[in-house]
C-alpha cells in the first residue's frame, strides 16, 4: 500500500504501529490524561517487537492506573539518567585530573591518568559518585592489591579521595568515603632508595662517572648529580636564569613539599643549593654548550624541552651500577647526616 501520509495499524489497548511513507514502523501508545490526547513512543519496528510493544504498553497502562502519566514519567527518567551521567564517578574524576593533574609533569601525569583509566573507570567509572559505596570501591582497590601492586592500590585511593573531594566542592557528593576506608589495605613496607653508604662504595661511583663515554650534557649533569645532593627531578629541569655563578648560588623551586612541618612564609617555595667550585667549573663547561637555552641540560632532540627523566638512570646501568647497588635519587641518600659522617675524602 502506497500513500502520501503517515497510516496507523492498531493493536488495542491504546498501542498502534504508525506507519510513514518512507517506510520507518514505530510504535506509538495512546491515551488520555487530564481530558486530554496524549502519545507517547514505544520504539521501532522491528527492532522492538510485537511481544515487547505490548509489555511497554502494560507497564504504561498500570502507570495510568496509579495516577502517573507515563510520558511524565519517562522525561523524568531521562533527566535522571542525564543528571547521572554528568555526576559519574568518571566525569568528576576526569574534571579533577584536567585542574590538578594536567599541570603536573608528563611522567606523573600519565601515571595517574594510568591508574583511573585501568583500574577504576571500568568498574565504577559510570556510577554516580554519590551512589558509590566504601565497599564498591575497596573491592575495586583490593583488585589492585592482589596483584601485589600495594603501593599503587595505596596512591589510586588517595587520588579516589582527592576525586571525591572536588565531588564535594562542586556540589555532586556528599561525603569523601575514601575516610571510611582507612587502615583497610595491608600496610605498605617502608622501603629507602638503593644508595651507597661506604666511603669505598662511593669512590668507586665517582671514578666511574668521571671515566663516563656518554654525551656531554649527561656526563656533566651525572657529575654535578653528587655535589649538589638535589632530586632528579631537580636537577634535569635546572634553568639557567636560577644559576648565580659569581655568587655560587642556584635558587630552587622545590618540586616537593611536606607540609605536615612548618615552614616561613617567604622561603616555603624555593631553596638556595650553594654551588662548590667544582660545581661551578662543570656548569661553566655546560654553559658554552647549552647557555643559549632555557635549561642547564636539554634534550637531546629538542632543546626546547629538559633532559630525559632516565638520562642519568639510564647511563648508570650502561656503566653497570645495578638498581641494587645506586638510584638517581640515591645521591640524595648518601648525603645524609648519619652516612656521611663516615666517609672522609682520604678514604675516597
Amino acid at each position: 500500500m502506497e500513500t502520501e501520509r503517515p497510516y496507523k495499524m492498531a493493536d488495542g489497548g491504546g498501542l498502534y504501529l504508525e506507519i510513514d511513507p518512507s517506510g520507518g514502523k514505530y510504535w506509538r501508545f495512546k491515551y488520555r490524561r487530564a481530558g486530554k490526547e496524549k502519545r507517547i513512543s514505544l520504539g521501532v519496528y522491528p527492532d522492538v517487537s510485537l511481544a515487547n510493544a505490548r509489555e511497554a504498553r502494560d507497564g504504561c497502562r498500570k502507570q495510568l492506573a496509579q495516577g502517573i502519566d507515563p510520558g511524565v514519567a519517562r522525561k523524568a527518567q531521562m533527566e535522571a539518567r542525564a543528571c547521572g551521567e554528568a555526576n559519574s564517578f568518571e566525569v568528576v574524576a576526569r574534571e579533577w585530573l584536567k585542574e590538578h593533574v594536567d599541570p603536573k609533569s608528563e611522567s606523573h601525569r600519565k601515571r595517574v591518568y594510568a591508574r583511573f583509566e585501568n583500574d577504576i573507570f571500568p568498574y565504577l567509572g559510570n556510577r554516580s559518585i554519590a551512589e558509590i559505596t566504601p565497599k564498591e570501591l575497596l573491592s575495586v582497590i583490593r583488585k589492585i592489591e592482589n596483584r601485589d601492586a600495594k603501593d599503587t592500590a595505596h596512591r589510586t585511593l588517595g587520588s579516589c579521595g582527592q576525586v571525591f573531594r572536588y565531588g564535594i566542592a562542586t556540589g555532586r557528593c556528599e561525603r569523601d568515603i575514601t575516610a571510611d576506608l582507612r587502615g583497610a589495605l595491608k600496610p605498605l613496607e617502608e622501603q629507602h632508595f638503593a644508595a651507597v653508604t661506604t666511603p669505598e662504595e662511593i669512590g668507586g661511583i665517582l671514578r666511574a662517572i668521571d671515566v663516563y663515554k656518554g654525551t656531554f650534557v649527561v656526563r656533566s649533569a651525572f657529575r654535578l648529580a653528587p655535589l649538589v645532593f638535589v632530586r632528579p627531578g631537580e636537577l634535569r629541569m635546572a634553568k639557567w636564569q636560577d644559576i648565580d655563578m659569581d655568587e655560587a648560588e642556584w635558587t630552587l623551586r622545590l618540586s616537593k613539599r611536606d607540609d605536615s612541618k612548618a615552614r616561613r612564609q617567604d622561603v616555603d617555595e624555593y631553596l638556595i643549593v650553594p654551588l662548590p667550585s667544582q660545581a661551578v667549573e662543570i656548569l661553566r663547561a655546560v654553559h658554552a654548550l647549552t647557555g643559549d637555552n632555557l635549561y642547564v641540560f636539554p634534550g637531546a632532540r629538542d632543546h626546547d624541552r629538559p633532559m630525559s627523566d632516565n638520562a642519568i638512570l639510564t647511563a648508570m646501568r650502561r656503566m653497570g651500577i645495578t638498581k641494587e647497588e645506586m638510584c638517581g635519587h640515591g645521591f640524595r641518600a648518601t648525603a645524609r647526616p648519619s652516612w656521611r659522617r663516615n666517609c672522609t675524602s682520604s678514604k675516597i
